[in-house]
């Protein structure tokens, strides 16, 4: 929705007033998000069950920390550096950097290849870049849908998530078939098939919700968070080295093909099975 926005925006009336918009939006948002996010306890639309639900497995109802989370910083440090040198979750937080890879090359720099590497305009080059996201919104929605289908038809936790993650990244792979062929079509194709595979294997929330102890869940998932911002920071330098130096996207498709593969690498060989991590007593 907001690609093909911006381009417009900038090709009718600058680049100035895409940051209106987009702070007007952002403003409004917030806005948004204070009237309608409420602790579960509190939400008009939760009943008892759904609240039982959440506390079992590890949700804090209220939105405030219980007395075993209440521990001093040299506890907190503990379980910060079991979670950092777990072998499964240090291979989940691996795959998601690698994930994000794809996601902030599409963020920052698949339009500027597209003005850049394949001549089109800026308006062309925001309209045609909603088809990668159009599919990786499909893919995304998909790769849920076959995971949780799997593990009703009795396959294990690891298997139904491995599958979707692995066969995505697979098909993410293809970004690299970029650097051979000519036609804009096939291009564009060929990223969008890499973004549903994206979409397909984004299961990394899921699997930290698996894999997370229970007195730990918030801090797992920040530091999963953590490495996918990271990804945010290294991918548009990287990128963006490799072209100044190749004076192409060739090495930069290739770095991004890369990555898709190091996740598959993650997933089969260092995360192993997928269980939820019991901490020991710090």
């Amino acid at each position: 929705i907001f690609t093909p926005l911006m381009a417009w925006l900038t090709h009718a009336f600058g680049w100035h007033h895409v940051y209106i918009v987009m702070g007007v939006a952002g403003f409004l948002l917030a806005l948004t998000w204070l009237k309608v996010m409420k602790n579960p306890a509190n939400h008009p639309g939760v009943n008892r069950s759904e609240l039982e639900h959440i506390e079992q497995g590890g949700g804090l109802i209220h939105g405030h920390q219980t007395a075993a989370d209440s521990r001093g910083g040299h506890a907190r440090w503990s379980v910060m550096r079991q979670l950092l040198t777990n072998r499964m979750l240090l291979g989940v937080y691996l795959a998601q950097f690698c994930i994000n890879v794809l996601t902030y090359f599409f963020l920052t720099w698949f339009p500027i290849y597209l003005v850049q590497a394949r001549g089109m305009t800026i308006l062309q080059a925001g309209l045609v870049a909603s088809l990668p996201a159009i599919c990786g919104f499909l893919g995304g929605v998909l790769g849920g849908v076959l995971s949780d289908t799997m593990i009703r038809h009795g396959h294990s936790l690891t298997v139904a998530r491995k599958v979707p993650i692995v066969g995505g990244m697979l098909l993410s792979v293809c970004i690299i078939g970029c650097n051979y062929v000519d036609t804009d079509w096939l291009v564009v194709a060929l990223m969008s098939l890499a973004f549903f595979g994206k979409g397909l294997g984004a299961l990394g929330w899921a699997v930290v919700a698996d894999t997370s102890p229970k007195e730990a869940i918030g801090l797992s998932g920040s530091i999963f968070n953590m490495f996918g911002n990271m990804a945010g920071i290294v991918t548009p330098i990287v990128i963006g080295y490799l072209v100044a130096q190749s004076g192409s996207f060739n090495g930069a498709l290739a770095f991004v093909g890369v990555n898709a593969l190091v996740t598959i690498f993650s997933y089969l060989v260092i995360v192993r099975d997928i269980r939820r991590v019991e901490l020991s007593p710090s």
